[in-house]
């Protein structure tokens, strides 16, 4: 029985470093362009390394570190790291009824990225309960040790990389972008998945195009959010009707 267990656990493990393994792709060199703007604003590269480490927040790290080498009151630097988080609201409760009976998870959600949710968001249903802790940890855990790495490097020799290979610092910015964009491809292939991503797509660049722009990610969200909820209502009418 214990061979069995650990066999089953030792299965979740290796499909999740395999799941994750892509991740790496998006998630080094973004994590090295934020070690290198974080030592270009003061910071040590011990003190990149923990933000890194403990905060864990992508894009929020950028807006921590900006605002607080601009001066800003820390705790508006921390406000607005918080406010940017507050898409893991909508990410957690998402995933719940993909989750197994295990006390683990609230102190597995430290390592719930965008890229982790949408990879746990399709791979979660696929697995067995058993297998699910397992897979999550691993998953998360490479993504988390990667982002970390990645910023000690840059912090300790982005600038020698950047002057090394000047194209680098041109592709660092798109590779997480890039990366979110092939994890939510296998979504198109649903209809309503289609059009709400679509919707949500054309919103953001069209926004971000105007005096909204500052406003074109939550309001884009927004709008593919409203987009399936609609999508959903209609979907659920003619069933409601033909089951009457």
């Amino acid at each position: 029985m214990a061979t069995s267990l650990k066999a089953k656990t030792s299965r979740g493990w290796q499909r999740g470093l395999l799941d994750a393994l892509p991740l790496l792709g998006g998630y080094i060199p973004v994590a090295i362009s934020f070690g290198l703007i974080a030592s270009q604003a003061g910071f040590s590269a011990l003190e990149a390394t923990l933000i890194s480490l403990f905060i864990y927040a992508g894009a929020s790290q950028f807006l921590l570190v900006a605002m607080v080498a601009s001066g800003a009151p820390l705790w508006l630097a921390v406000s607005m790291t918080m406010l940017v988080n507050v898409r893991h609201v909508v990410y957690a409760p998402n995933l719940v009824p993909f989750l197994s009976q295990s006390r683990a998870w609230p102190w597995l959600m430290h390592g719930l990225t965008d890229q982790i949710f949408a990879l746990a968001h399709t791979r979660l249903a696929e697995l067995n309960d058993e297998d699910k802790v397992s897979w999550y940890t691993a998953a998360s855990l490479l993504a988390w040790a990667s982002w970390v790495l990645g910023t000690t490097l840059g912090a300790i020799a982005g600038d020698t990389l950047t002057q090394q290979w000047p194209l680098m610092d041109a592709v660092m910015p798109f590779a997480l972008p890039a990366l979110f964009i092939v994890l939510l491809a296998p979504r198109f292939s649903d209809k309503q998945w289609f059009y709400t991503l679509s919707v949500t797509m054309v919103s953001a660049m069209l926004l971000a195009m105007t005096a909204f722009q500052h406003a074109a990610i939550p309001l884009a969200a927004l709008s593919g959010s409203m987009t399936f909820y609609l999508l959903n209502r209609s979907h659920e009418k003619p069933e409601q009707e033909h089951a009457n």
